[in-house]
């Protein structure tokens, strides 16, 4: 489905206000914090599953280490989009669901991920024949 002219527009008016240091750039921003494989992919489980506990998130996302998932789960927390929610038990029990702001993000990486299993074909075959065209030269 082509791009309207109207949807044409809104990108033009995101991109329209100068990025400065003094002046964020919403888009870069947000891009940097949630445009990496292992964030998209923790917000799109905690939206399927919509609470969860941290050896259940690193068990859905394979090649994530122990790490590397706390630093993804802080940085949603910061930003507002998870809530941790620590239960004073013996021993102490956590769990993490996507807050409100979380929810509305959750839709556009959905559109995102029904793109790419729509798409994962076509894209194979281009990298496949840019690959080739590139070893010719």
């Amino acid at each position: 489905m082509p791009v309207t002219t109207k949807e044409r527009e809104k990108v033009a008016a995101v991109f329209s206000g100068a990025c400065t240091q003094k002046k964020v750039c919403p888009v870069k921003d947000i891009m940097a914090s949630y445009g990496d494989k292992w964030t998209m992919y923790t917000v799109l489980l905690l939206g399927q599953h919509q609470k969860m506990r941290f050896n259940e998130l690193r068990c859905h996302i394979s090649g994530i280490s122990q790490r590397m998932l706390t630093v993804t789960l802080r940085s949603l927390e910061e930003d507002g989009i998870v809530l941790r929610t620590l239960y004073p038990e013996i021993p102490p029990r956590v769990e993490y669901q996507l807050t409100e702001l979380g929810e509305s993000l959750l839709k556009p990486l959905l559109q995102l991920a029904i793109w790419a299993e729509e798409n994962v074909g076509e894209v194979l075959k281009a990298r496949k024949k840019y690959g080739k065209k590139n070893k010719e030269e």
